[in-house]
């Protein structure tokens, strides 16, 4: 759960600590004091995106700081390299320039990774929220999610995954006649060029190198000339050689008078051997070396021969060379195309059945938790006041899709009589609020968040649906932890940690605090919220009696 919230710079926050608790969390205060700013504070360590507006204006950065406590061994920190730790710190830095610097238990992540963590760490439901249930779109993805559908989605999409490559594949052979017919004549035309040249793997770097040493062959001949008379020696001079030769007799001689010169003689002897062994190889190099004006102009005329396809099929004989093979493949199956295409065919009938199969199988399982989820749905809105709704998930059939063979969207009737009618057609702002806390509450079963948060979502909620809509989140606080931001006096006096958020002017500067309140502090807050600006001994009395029901 989310334990401590460190804020720095963050709008008018110029610095606050929050403390939360276990169970049920409200968060009220005046509009404008700053509680949208909390919110997108937790965004922020979650991974969600931060912008430079919500640096405070006179500072260089914003920074947040989260502790959760009980954090389970996620598989996360594995396969990112970060330290597992059950009290896990997350912190983020925004600065001016646009840079985000995020960290996890003292290791620097990227915004992406992070947001990967802050899914599995805590919900976020906010007004937005009904823009999806709205959206037919997310239906599907809704029922899925409730069904604990994953592996069977997976199995599907490799399926129909491999039914496309084949339809692709068939697609690339039923091409227009014409169309085919040129194709062919090109590559025919290709393969011709590639093996009239006759090349060889390899080949043009030899030929390089070759050229290299008839275009210097009079330096290399005059080089190695030079060397052998440095190491033979000449009329002139002796050479290297024999004045080792000459050093290692005479280093034998001393032998007989002494021992001590053995290791001396025998590295001599060692250079004498190697300088001679070089010597010889030099002169047969030399020797060797033979080359002519016919030779050179072949060599570049093959060269030219092998630019000109380079340019055309690959950079070197190895690429124009599989160049030519992939020709003679395509080529090929052009020609006995009828053949090919009967057997992918024949192919894609098989692939497309086990696609079918996998979508029927998915379509049945989807069938089974759409009931469930109506039921489910149904009996959360019983208990939010809302007894004569009806919800049901209607299917529509579709050929094969990458998300399966079915369409779902969500219909209800909000009052008695009512035919059912998509959701966005029938429901008020207070119904939809209640049906959102509805769906919200029944998908949050099928997951590992602890921590659950509610930002104003009962916005147009009043009255008896309120309170219902009060206790339905102590419920869920029962077993995770609701943080919840809310203008509803019922919800604020069922809360287990009451926290106030107020702002002030300070030198021409606005500042927000946040405080945690005692029975008085929150007797008081409740007072503003059911009379406003004027409390009463009536509105305190009746706050009084609110918190102590």
């Amino acid at each position: 759960m989310l334990s401590l919230l460190h804020i720095e710079n963050i709008a008018v926050i110029e610095s606050a600590d929050i403390s939360f608790e276990p169970g049920f969390n409200v968060l009220t205060g005046e509009t404008g004091a700053g509680k949208s700013i909390v919110i997108d504070a937790i965004s922020a360590i979650l991974g969600e995106r931060a912008y430079r507006d919500m640096i405070r204006t006179g500072t260089a950065k914003a920074s947040v700081r989260a502790v959760f406590t009980g954090v389970p061994q996620l598989d996360w920190f594995g396969d990112n390299g970060v330290e597992y730790d059950p009290e896990t710190v997350i912190q983020r830095e925004i600065y001016l320039d646009g840079k985000n610097v995020c960290r996890v238990n003292g290791s620097l992540v990227s915004v992406t990774i992070l947001r990967k963590l802050g899914i599995q760490l805590i919900n976020i439901h906010g007004q937005h929220d009904s823009a999806s249930l709205f959206d037919e779109e997310n239906h599907l993805a809704f029922l899925d999610a409730f069904g604990d559908h994953q592996a069977l989605r997976e199995e599907y999409a490799r399926d129909y995954g491999e039914a496309a490559k084949l339809r692709r594949e068939i697609d690339a052979l039923t091409m227009d006649e014409s169309e085919k017919l040129r194709r062919m004549e090109t590559l025919k035309y290709q393969i011709g060029e590639i093996e009239k040249a006759r090349l060889e793997p390899g080949e043009d770097e030899a030929l390089e190198q070759r050229r290299k040493i008839l275009q210097n062959a009079e330096k290399l001949s005059n080089g190695m000339e030079e060397a052998v008379q440095c190491l033979y020696g000449g009329d002139d001079s002796d050479g290297a050689a024999g004045l080792l030769a000459q050093a290692e007799y005479a280093l034998g001689r001393l032998l007989r008078f002494s021992d001590s010169f053995q290791t001396l003689h025998d590295r001599v002897a060692d250079l004498m051997y190697q300088v001679q062994d070089a010597a010889e190889e030099v002169r047969d190099a030399r020797d060797e070396l033979s080359y002519s004006a016919d030779e050179l102009e072949q060599i570049e005329s093959r060269l030219d021969v092998i630019h000109r396809l380079r340019r055309k099929y690959g950079a070197s004989c190895e690429e124009i060379l599989a160049y030519l093979e992939r020709a003679k493949t395509e080529l090929d199956e052009m020609e006995f195309a009828d053949d090919h295409l009967e057997r992918l065919k024949a192919k894609l009938n098989k692939a497309e059945k086990t696609a079918w199969d996998a979508a029927l199988a998915l379509r049945k399982r989807r069938q089974t938790a759409a009931q469930a989820l109506s039921e489910r749905i149904l009996s959360e809105l019983s208990q939010l006041d809302m007894p004569r709704v009806q919800f049901s998930c209607r299917f529509q059939e579709l050929e094969l899709t990458p998300n399966g063979a079915d369409a779902v969207a969500f219909y209800m009737s909000a009052n008695a009589g009512e035919a059912l009618k998509p959701m966005s057609k029938v429901a008020s702002g207070g119904e939809l609020a209640r049906i959102m806390l509805a769906m919200k509450n029944v998908l949050a079963e099928k997951d590992q968040v602890t921590t659950l948060i509610f930002d104003e979502v009962d916005t147009g909620v009043s009255g008896r649906a309120a309170q219902k809509v009060a206790q339905k989140l102590r419920s869920v606080a029962a077993h995770k932890q609701v943080l919840c931001v809310t203008h509803l006096p019922q919800l604020a006096a069922l809360a287990d940690t009451h926290l106030l958020i107020a702002k002030s002017e300070r030198e021409g500067r606005t500042y927000t605090r946040v405080t945690p309140l005692d029975f008085e502090g929150r007797k008081r807050e409740l007072a503003r919220i059911i009379g406003g600006a004027s409390i009463t001994e009536t509105t305190l009395k009746n706050a009084e009696e609110m918190l102590r029901q």
